[in-house]
Formats: structure tokens, sequence, C-alpha cells
């Protein structure tokens, strides 16, 4: 999962104490949506038109092991029923810094399923 310039900032204003919006249980959101752009560093949201949802993080999440940071949602009957071509993390239900953002199929969810997503990222030295 690459880190946007912005999650990558948020990054930096942690280690001297800027603030920032941080992402944790109450901030922390996963976005979903159909759109296969590749990935840009640059990218401050999901690339879908219409079809994106961000959904809150679930209870205990985010988690922290050592160096690897886990992000888990629930998206519901009701949520993002089309095809997830890209996926990210996020700091607000809205606007706020997209810490990363990956595109790859995870096929298309259906009103008849429930679907659980987790992001896991790995911080690790050059």
């Amino acid at each position: 999962m690459a880190l946007t310039n912005t999650g990558r900032d948020d990054f930096a204003k942690a280690i001297i104490g800027d603030a920032f919006t941080t992402f944790n249980n109450a901030n922390s959101y996963i976005g979903v949506g159909d759109s296969s752009t590749a990935f840009a560093a640059s990218q401050t949201d999901l690339q879908a038109a219409t079809n994106k949802t961000r959904k809150a993080m679930q209870a205990t999440y985010p988690q922290r092991a050592t160096n690897v940071l886990t992000f888990r949602s629930l998206f519901a009957t009701t949520d993002a029923n089309y095809a997830w071509q890209e996926w990210g993390v996020f700091n607000a239900s809205s606007g706020g810094d997209m810490l990363s953002r990956k595109v790859e199929s995870l096929g298309t969810k259906t009103s008849a399923q429930s679907w659980q997503i987790d992001a896991v990222l790995t911080v690790n030295n050059p």
C-alpha cells in the first residue's frame, strides 16, 4: 500500500508534534471505489467519479504491532455495491487526508454480501 504525499506529510508532522488529524478509531475510514486509475502520490482522494464509499473503523481498530498498522472496516449489504477497483485509508468521513491508496480488483460486491476489508501498512527502513 503506497503512501500519498499527504500521508507522508502526516508522518512528518507526528514526529515533531505538529497538529494534524490523527488516524485513530474516531477519525479513520477505509474508502473503496470503482476506478482503476493508476496510483500517484499526489492524489488526495479515490479516483472514482461517483462509486466511492468510506466506512468507519471497527471497534479496536486501527491496531499497531511494532511497525505494522492494521485498519479494518465492514461494508454492510447496503454499502458499496459495485466493482471494487481501488481502496484507501482516510482520517475523515469526507475530505481529510488520504494516507494511502491501492489500485487492485477485489471483485464486485452485491447487496447479498457484507465485506470486511483490512488495510495493512508496514513502516520500514529504506
